[in-house]
């Protein structure tokens, strides 16, 4: 297995050079003064619709002559990101007073463009040097009335920004809005505006490499004691499920000695049932395939974390990985499915694997076409262009499927009661089972939420790796023991004990839409439950993954001694 793994960490090493994940050119630019230093704007977009973005001169600001459009790396495009050059000059130290540079007659049809932006609270973002910029469009001023018709909308005519520097570097960028130069948008009609811009430069003591510690939400001392609060009450979980697990254990050590002389029962007496293959066993085996491939796919994005790879300012990084290592551990999937089907004496392995494939992707596509053709209706730029298509399509053809078909030949010529109480259904044990992992992240997950769909950065991973390796500790302990009362209750039909973690996530976005952010319209709403339920989805295969590996160890175990007559 070596060669392969190898050949498969080099070709990731190459493709992820190739989509710009791996930078050689990280921001640690150096400058003179009077040095041009790059400025981009970015999108616009409502705050509380952190999807719902567009290209910055989508609204009529000023277009200045020679527009250029930077070239985005792969994993950008997915994020969104579509950069060009901003009408703001901030060389290296050239500080600036009011500076004019656009006049313009805004007419009513721009200014009711403009008032519905300021009315939706639009905001804007830019990158100077790699760091990145926000501030709001407008305001409006409601002087404690009720009535929308009569607030009264503001347009920001003077952005005033403050740069830190340190020696011949870049540290830190803010953009202020000056609330005394304004342009009133309040009636429909043509409004003369003057934009201008002031530059101000300080020097500052900060080294260059911690002038993204300032993003971080997660940096400050109380959010620190939150995480570690959060890992220190899963650990008790954790403890308490090993202290349960270990009675199980002893208590089945105490029986094996008394078993002699008594009539089996409770989980011995269905020692005969307990490994008959499952009804559905292509589908049993495709679900495995997917939640290997799917965990293997988060260690690997772990590992990429924690050694540095996803620095704030590398955009588009993160789902760069995400796609690049997708399609490399297709042919982990295909191993793990072929090879279960074929000890389930299955005889369709092509047809397993061509499930396997679609398993995840499937549903995943469907809700990609869906979510892009309502980002296309509203011109948003997470509509994701034709050739980036294109460039996905290309990957799953020519490496996801290929790579898939190659590890099911690989996994197929290797291939080695009575009516239960209410609480030992399925709807009640599924809810402990995910209810005792979710409690290990759930304050993690609101970190997490923020990042992805908030304004805020993430960067600690390591706390973030801890909690997975809990959620997965907990999984597996908790599916073991409810896997014992199951057997003990005669019943040897499977159940969907692990994956019910993902269900909870799922209800967890509920209560996050509803109770903790402002979003709305019909596209951000799309869009969060949307890729919200792929992503659950993913837990859900993934976290079932988890439990059987570790309950099919514990069933051979204690089944292991018992004599059958």
């Amino acid at each position: 297995m070596r060669t392969p793994t190898m050949l498969l960490l080099l070709v990731g090493a190459l493709i992820f050079s190739g989509a710009g994940l791996v930078r050689s050119d990280a921001s640690d630019h150096r400058y003179k003064e009077g040095d041009t230093v790059p400025l981009y704007a970015n999108k616009v977009g409502p705050f509380h619709n952190p999807s719902e973005t567009y290209r910055y001169f989508d609204l009529p600001f000023c277009v200045p002559e020679g527009v250029k459009e930077k070239k985005e790396a792969f994993g950008e495009v997915l994020n969104g990101d579509r950069l060009v050059s901003a009408p703001y000059k901030l060389n290296f130290r050239d500080e600036k007073d009011s500076e004019v540079y656009c006049k313009k007659k805004l007419s009513k049809e721009e200014v009711k463009q403009f008032r519905k932006a300021v009315e939706k609270a639009y905001y804007f973002q830019m990158y100077y040097d790699d760091l990145p910029i926000w501030g709001f469009i407008g305001k409006v001023d409601k002087e404690i009335k009720s009535d929308p018709s009569e607030h009264r909308y503001f347009l920001y005519k003077h952005i005033q920004f403050e740069i830190l520097y340190n020696n011949d570097r870049v540290i830190e960028i803010s953009a202020r809005m000056d609330p005394h130069s304004l342009v009133d948008l309040t009636e429909d009609k043509e409004v003369d505006a003057e934009f201008m811009y002031t530059v101000k430069w300080k020097e500052t003591e900060t080294p260059f490499e911690k002038r993204m510690e300032k993003y971080s939400m997660s940096s400050l001392p109380h959010h620190l004691e939150i995480h570690w609060f959060s890992i220190i009450n899963s650990c008790v979980t954790v403890l308490l499920l090993t202290g349960f697990l270990a009675t199980i254990l002893m208590r089945y050590a105490q029986d094996e000695e008394a078993a002699d002389d008594q009539e089996e029962t409770g989980w011995k007496y269905i020692h005969g049932d307990v490994f008959r293959f499952p009804t559905h066993n292509s589908l049993f085996a495709a679900s495995l395939g997917c939640g290997t491939q799917l965990f293997t796919l988060t260690v690997f994005i772990f590992m990429l974390a924690l050694v540095g790879v996803f620095y704030p300012y590398n955009r588009g990084a993160l789902f760069t990985a995400l796609v690049v290592i997708y399609a490399l551990t297709s042919g982990i999937a295909g191993y793990t499915s072929a090879s279960f089907y074929c000890q389930l004496e299955g005889k369709s392995w092509v047809r397993n694997l061509l499930l396997t494939g679609c398993l995840f992707c499937g549903p995943l596509f469907l809700t990609f076409c869906f979510l892009n053709t309502v980002a296309i209706t509203y011109t948003a730029t997470a509509a994701l262009p034709f050739g980036t298509i294109v460039v996905i399509v290309l990957i799953w053809t020519l490496v996801t499927s290929p790579l898939l078909v190659l590890g099911g030949i690989a996994g197929k010529t290797t291939n080695p009661s009575s009516a239960a109480p209410w609480y030992r259904s399925a709807l009640p044990q599924m809810a402990m089972a995910g209810f005792l992992p979710f409690s290990a992240i759930y304050i993690e997950l609101y970190y997490i939420f923020a990042s992805v769909w908030g304004h805020r950065i993430y960067t600690i991973y390591s706390i973030l790796f801890i909690v997975f390796i809990i959620l997965i500790i907990v999984t597996a302990f908790i599916t073991v023991a409810l896997t014992y009362f199951q057997l003990a209750a005669e019943d040897h039909q499977s159940s969907l004990w692990g994956r019910s973690t993902g269900l909870f996530i799922y209800a967890y976005c509920l209560y996050y839409y509803y109770a903790r952010y402002d979003m709305s319209g019909f596209m951000q709403t799309s869009f969060f439950f949307g890729y919200m339920a792929c992503i659950c989805y993913g837990f859900f295969l993934m976290l079932g993954t988890v439990g059987f590996r570790a309950a099919v160890p514990f069933v051979r175990h204690i089944y292991r001694s018992i004599k059958c007559e």
